[in-house]
Formats: structure tokens, C-alpha cells, sequence
């Protein structure tokens, strides 16, 4: 039974999850990596479903960075095929629910099914009003930082930006997700405390919130216990 209750004026605005410990929840049941990401999928539907309920207003999850791309072919097929049947199976309820689907990284790049499902979704939620369900495809943090210094630096010698004038909100709005807040609470699974090229820039007045738990048996009642962890922590952005 879930007793946890939350003082729902004291939420965070922005949550982002680092969904951790998929692998090792399959290696303990002697099953194939597939099944752990499987049910890993089916965690963070429920996350999503209760982020809508509880009025967060984005949710930002860490799904495919730029170094996974190093594992093996079928662990990487089998993670993007998942992909296409959360669209095709989620996408209705996405809709009913008014929650917004957005990307972050350079998921051009994704193979082409996941990619046609993806644009999808995109073009299916974009007109809603509700939770921003933003997911991080081949998406890496120090990349994303020096495509924005770039991008800063193209427009800089085009004439279109004034260096002396320029401010930090002018370099922060060439990141990818430049449309939402930076996360106000960052969530890591499985035990490991590290942010894994995860946001640096977002986060570095975040607070972070350790579980070690394994991301597929991460269930509602451990977010909660999260988001009071959050509730009672005294932000200060190096105020006092």
C-alpha cells in the first residue's frame, strides 16, 4: 500500500531520471537483456502515468546516450524496437492524457522504424497542453555543450549575435531542450551516483535523489518517496 503523502504545492516542476539497472535486473533472473529493458519500459510508462496525475509539468528521462551505441547490435535493435511498440502501444493514452512527447539529442540518427515512430508521436502530441514527456535519444551532455558553443560561435561571426551584449541565456538557448526548465530534481536508479553525461548544465543547481533500486522495479511508491525526499530538501542556489 502506497501511504506516501506529498504536499502537491511543493513539487518539482521539472523531474529528469537517469533509468538505471535494466541489464543487471535481467542478469538476476538469468534472462535476456531484452526482458530487462522490456520491463524497464513498462516502469517508466507507470512513471509517466503518474507524473500526469500528480500535475508535474516535465519529465525528462534519460533513454539512449550517445555511448550506448557501443553495445551490442541486439542490445541496441531490441532497445529501438521497444521504442516503436511504446509508440504504437502508449500513443493513444499519450493523447487522451493532453501529455506532450518531446526529444532531446541527435535521434535523426536512429534507425528507421524508431525514427518514423518517433515523428509520429511528435506530430500526434505536439498540440498538447499537458505533462512534457521529454526522452533523451543518442543524447550525451558534453556534445550538447559543444554543439551549443558552435552554434554560439556560428552566429556570433554571422553577425546575428553580439558578443559583448550576448548573455548566458543566449548560450542556453541552443541547447536541445531550450524550450523547457532546467530539472529541479534529478533521479538516478540502481545505486550508482553519477550523472553519466546526463544534463550537466541543467543540473548544476538540481538535487539529486539516489535510489538503489533497479530501474523495472521502480514503482510509483519509490518515485513518491523521491519527491518527498525533494519536498524536504532546503534549495538554496548557493544563496546561504
Amino acid at each position: 500500500m502506497d501511504d506516501t503523502v506529498l504536499d502537491l504545492d511543493k513539487l518539482p516542476e521539472h523531474v529528469a531520471i537517469i533509468m538505471d539497472g535494466n541489464g543487471r535486473w535481467a542478469e538476476k533472473r538469468k534472462l535476456p537483456k531484452f526482458a530487462g529493458h522490456n520491463a524497464g519500459m513498462k516502469a517508466m510508462t507507470e512513471i509517466v502515468r503518474a507524473s500526469s496525475n500528480l500535475g508535474i509539468k516535465h519529465l525528462s528521462v534519460y533513454a539512449f546516450s550517445t555511448e550506448n551505441w557501443k553495445r551490442s547490435k541486439e542490445e541496441v535493435y531490441g532497445i529501438f524496437k521497444l521504442l516503436v511498440i511504446y509508440v504504437e502501444k502508449e500513443l493513444m493514452e499519450l493523447c487522451k492524457e493532453n501529455v506532450r512527447l518531446t526529444v532531446m539529442g541527435d535521434y535523426q540518427k536512429l534507425p528507421r522504424l524508431a525514427l518514423a515512430s518517433l515523428r509520429k508521436a511528435l506530430d500526434s502530441t505536439g498540440n498538447n497542453t499537458g505533462l512534457n514527456f521529454n526522452i533523451a535519444l543518442n543524447y550525451g551532455s558534453r556534445n550538447e555543450i559543444f554543439m551549443a558553443a558552435k552554434k554560439f560561435a556560428e552566429d556570433v561571426l554571422r553577425g546575428e549575435l553580439d558578443l559583448d551584449t550576448s548573455t548566458e541565456k543566449d548560450f542556453r538557448d541552443r541547447f536541445y531542450d531550450n524550450k523547457i526548465p532546467d530539472p529541479d530534481l534529478v533521479i538516478r536508479t540502481s545505486g550508482e551516483e553519477r550523472l553519466s553525461n546526463f544534463m550537466l548544465w541543467q543540473s548544476a543547481y538540481s538535487e539529486l535523489v539516489f535510489s538503489d533500486v533497479l530501474w523495472p522495479d521502480f514503482t510509483v511508491h519509490e518515485y513518491k518517496k523521491a519527491l518527498k525526499e525533494y519536498e524536504n530538501r532546503n534549495r538554496r542556489f548557493g544563496g546561504r
